[in-house]
């Protein structure tokens, strides 16, 4: 049999954020002046006058007051007037994510990384080095607290269904296993919207039904389950109820040295517009921090994953290195045409910039217009200043006006 870890950081934008600010309190000797994020009402969010400001992750306490992930900030603020807002930082999280799974390498090679802040541990053929694979959780979940500062939530199983659903249950700081012969009575009692990939559109069609729990759904005829939610959803759902899953992790080499940003969504993806509107929101997020950091990149790679929980990448090598916002989104924007079907219901986008170069010198492409390049290059550095100065949400790209991402839970 199989053992799976599910590891996911718990509130992980938030709790990110949190250790910056005690970080930072520890070296200016102001430590305990201010509270911690993780223990009060607090979001990480945009500028609160702007309407199409959302909430990325919330704390436990803002929980309470009915906040949830994907509101109007001014919704949450309503709702807990003493809020604490904090701002997002990409490069933050970036480095945060790449730390958390460098530990996680360190137990096993066969890391599949799910999202930022989630990734599948296949323990299986580490038994000899840690036979107690509960242990073995704990001493992971330690480290990152101990050495990193944050906490997570570790799932244990034997397959990656029933793992991501164990470590699912109470947090933060837990490992909770789910084995087969605990289905019945672990998984089976909760609401049938609780089930990995089992939308609102799906409950509502099970719930006309009386299938109001895992388990209900799992005792079902299948047959008449694929007929009310589809071939492909109905024998999904119905497996998962019933904890099968044979998808492998699958161990990806670390990714080399580069700038990314990823969202996993709330609603799929359903249309090119949709998902072009993402891409640019991207491409803008990671272009902007490789300009802040002086150097360009000759890769552009774009990853999609559907609701198979399968990730499919493409990626370009450029004729030069670039830090432009346009044509990291243009090359993006053909990947991305290249890799999706217009079909096939989109779960998570992601970007990277790699093959970097530092030393400073641009090779002139035999093939642009340097004075086009220039006027972008102008543009570019133009928001740059005007978001340093005010914040990431004083200007939005023209392509991202009446979008609405809304990430799952960062």
């Amino acid at each position: 049999m199989r053992t799976i870890f599910h590891i996911d950081v718990n509130s992980a934008y938030l709790s990110w954020e949190a250790v910056r600010r005690r970080r930072d309190a520890e070296i200016a000797g102001t430590c305990g002046a201010e509270p911690d994020l993780r223990d009060i009402p607090s979001i990480i969010g945009g500028d609160p006058a702007k309407r199409t400001s959302i909430v990325l992750a919330k704390s436990v306490p803002a929980k309470k007051y009915g906040i949830v992930t994907g509101e109007p900030v001014s919704a949450a603020l309503r709702k807990c007037p003493g809020l604490v807002v904090a701002p997002s930082d990409f490069t933050l999280y970036s480095e945060m994510s790449h730390a958390f799974k460098a530990i996680l390498r360190e137990y096993t090679p066969v890391v599949e990384e799910f999202s930022i802040d989630e990734c599948f541990l296949d323990m299986t053929g580490m038994s000899r080095m840690y036979p107690d694979p509960v242990k073995a959780a704990h001493e992971i979940k330690d480290r990152i607290k101990g050495e990193l500062g944050f906490t997570v939530n570790i799932g244990i199983s034997s397959n990656k269904l029933l793992a991501k659903m164990a470590s699912d249950f109470e947090k933060p700081d837990k490992v909770h296993t789910l084995f087969p012969e605990e289905i019945e009575t672990k998984m089976w009692p909760l609401p049938v919207g609780e089930l990995f990939l089992c939308g609102k559109s799906s409950v509502d069609k099970l719930m006309r039904l009386h299938i109001e729990t895992i388990g209900a759904l799992a005792r079902a005829d299948r047959d008449s389950i694929r007929a009310i939610l589809g071939n492909k959803a109905g024998s999904l759902l119905w497996n998962y109820a019933n904890g099968i899953d044979d998808s492998p992790v699958v161990a990806e080499a670390e990714a080399p040295k580069g700038y990314s940003n990823e969202i996993t969504f709330d609603d799929n993806i359903t249309s090119w517009e949709q998902g072009e509107k993402v891409l640019l929101h991207l491409a803008d997020t990671v272009a902007a921090r490789i300009r802040r950091d002086g150097v360009k990149a000759s890769c552009i790679s774009v990853t999609i994953r559907g609701n198979d929980m399968k990730k499919h990448s493409h990626q370009r090598m450029l004729d030069a290195p670039t830090d432009g916002t346009s044509r990291t989104y243009e090359t993006a924007k053909e990947l991305f045409r290249e890799l999706w079907d217009g079909h096939t219901n989109l779960r998570l986008m992601g970007l990277a910039m790699t093959q970097l170069d530092r030393d400073g010198q641009q090779q002139v492409s035999l093939f642009g217009d340097e004075k086009e390049d220039e006027r972008e290059r102008n543009a570019d550095r133009a928001v740059d200043a005007l978001r340093e100065k005010f914040g990431n949400d004083i200007i939005k790209r023209g392509g991202m006006l009446g979008s609405n991402i809304r990430t799952r839970k960062r």
